[in-house]
């Protein structure tokens, strides 16, 4: 039985493990490159851990899957979600998902934003099902976060920004 629970300082070095593990998922859509950059540094990890920003679906105590949410915008931002390929395709990355929409819910956020790749079945086309949508002027910081990609190497062709308003608690 997986459940969702907020992030501690144990549980960094599986959350760099599963972004690792999730990552290389890429090289099947000539994204090789992107599996091979490195993951967050234990000290990033750590500070969206303290911030209670870091969030964890485990399967007992063993962490499976996870979501790093910034805020940007004024919404509450997946900068990260990543679940291991051992338990991908079963709904837990939805329920992530939905986990930040009611921490945000409870934060008075409006929406939930990120940003993806536009073509990559489990990138803009899954958060599109999950109600997420393109956002045509993306905001400031939204902007930023794509313009800091571009300079990173990402071909801002294939990147999109999207949004999904929080539902009502």
């Amino acid at each position: 039985m997986t459940q969702i629970r907020a992030a501690e300082a144990g549980d960094v070095g599986a959350l760099a493990e599963i972004q690792v593990a999730a990552g290389a998922a890429f090289r099947t859509v000539g994204l090789g490159w992107i599996a091979d950059n490195p993951v967050p540094t234990d000290e990033q990890y750590l500070g969206y851990v303290r911030d209670g920003r870091a969030f964890v679906l485990a399967d007992g105590a063993v962490p499976v899957g996870f979501v790093l949410v910034d805020l940007v915008d004024g919404a509450a931002h997946v900068e990260q979600l990543s679940v291991a390929p051992s338990h991908a395709r079963r709904g837990l990355g939805a329920r992530l998902i939905d986990h930040v929409d009611g921490w945000a819910a409870a934060r008075r956020l409006p929406a939930l934003t990120l940003c993806t790749f536009r073509d990559v079945p489990w990138n803009a086309p899954y958060y599109a099902r999950l109600g997420f949508v393109e956002i045509g002027t993306p905001g400031p910081g939204l902007a930023a976060l794509l313009r800091a990609e571009a300079a990173f190497g990402l071909d801002p062709a294939t990147r999109v920004a999207m949004r999904r308003p929080v539902r009502p608690a």
